[in-house]
């Protein structure tokens, strides 16, 4: 039994017709017999062009909605028939076959570029935030060998033409396939692409003409780095083959998580605890920030979880240029502490407090006065029979 276009492409049956484009180039790249060397590969590619025959042309999409593959059949199979024209498959195949020019694949021929290098590090919460004109990384990358200067080849020696390929660093085959006879240009396996084999290698290099070393730079870390952010470094990968181009450094940083700043986006959270009186009494408290201690007034009354907005104490906005535009805030969060043991002369007096306010449960403010202003009312000496 046929399977259903539907699934064969992986869509939904309300999919647009971008959505069934996008998951035939998908699926075609991936099983073109040219490409997938798998036994099914070829199999697999036929039955998803007959799919997209049918589902990008709507008259045969109805059809098929309304009666199956009953109603398309002979519809799908060859491609550029009716419903698929040369146009749709030139777009589709356009990315594809981009690297084909007049019929044959271009390739890579001479000396292979360097690689990508990815160092992780991590800092401290406040070195995030305000940055770190300096920072020291070491890792190990490929660096041309001194011995050989990069040619791969022992002193006194050369290296000489490849026999495989006449020095062209590319081999030629002809493959057929549903666009006709294709000729595909691949790097030489012999020599990889340089053109040139290597008789008598180096012994410092085993002649690959780098060597592996350990190395030590200092990277700026801009202010306002989030977790996984990666700092991009040109040019300071590996070395690539006989002079080709360095690859580039990743710097990824980590970030240690602080003691009591946590961060949201650009602003700073800061839990702080005061005391009963602080809070019924008001007080002038001492609160860190990344810049260093900063005071806060606490005004009578204050209840928990009141938040108090400390502007431009946050994080730098970090741009993608690497300098920063701005800072957040900084919000401080109040919890009024209850203490957990009492010393006998605090205990008396809290004996005292809890008179005036009786032991009914009391629900808001009572003759518009509420708790922190009873106990102040108390502490400053107010009438102690009011309840």
């Amino acid at each position: 039994m046929a399977r259903d276009y539907y699934e064969i492409l992986g869509i939904a049956k309300t999919a647009s017709k971008d959505e069934i484009k996008s998951a035939f180039r998908k699926l075609a790249r991936q099983y073109h017999p040219d490409v997938n060397k798998e036994a099914d590969a070829a199999a697999k590619f036929k039955e998803i062009n007959e799919a997209y025959e049918v589902l990008a042309d709507e008259n045969k999409r109805a059809r098929y909605d309304r009666f199956g593959h009953a109603g398309v059949q002979g519809a799908g199979g060859a491609a550029g028939g009716p419903g698929f024209t040369a146009t749709d498959f030139a777009d589709i195949f356009d990315d594809f076959f981009s690297n084909f020019v007049g019929g044959r694949q271009q390739t890579r021929r001479g000396p292979r570029a360097g690689g990508d290098i990815r160092v992780d590090v991590t800092i401290e919460f406040i070195e995030a935030a305000l940055g770190i004109d300096s920072k020291a990384v070491d890792f190990q990358r490929l660096e041309t060998c001194e011995v050989c200067s990069g040619s791969g080849a022992e002193a006194g020696s050369m290296p000489v033409t490849c026999p495989e390929c006449n020095g062209a660093g590319e081999v030629r085959r002809v493959t057929q396939s549903f666009l006709g006879s294709v000729v595909r240009v691949t790097a030489c396996p012999r020599c990889g692409g340089k053109g040139t084999i290597i008789t008598n290698p180096c012994r410092n290099c085993d002649g690959s003409g780098r060597k592996r070393r350990k190395v030590s730079m200092n990277v700026r870390i801009p202010a306002g780095v989030s977790e996984g952010l990666r700092i991009h470094h040109p040019a300071e990968g590996d070395v690539g083959e006989m002079g080709a181009p360095r690859g580039d450094l990743y710097v990824v940083v980590h970030i240690k998580d602080h003691e009591y700043f946590k961060r949201r986006d650009n602003d700073i959270i800061l839990d702080w605890s005061v005391n009963v009186a602080q809070a019924a009494l008001g007080d002038k408290v001492i609160i860190p920030t990344i810049d260093g201690e900063v005071d806060l007034v606490v005004p009578p009354g204050t209840q928990t979880g009141k938040v108090f907005r400390l502007r431009g104490k946050g994080v730098p906005r970090l741009r993608s240029d690497g300098s920063s535009a701005g800072r957040g805030d900084q919000l401080v969060y109040i919890n009024v502490a209850v203490p957990a043991k009492l010393t006998p002369r605090q205990r008396e007096l809290f004996e005292q407090l809890a008179e005036t306010f009786g032991k009914d449960i009391q629900s808001g403010h009572q003759n518009g006065r509420g708790f922190f202003e009873r106990v102040m009312d108390f502490i400053n000496g107010g009438d102690q029979g009011q309840s």
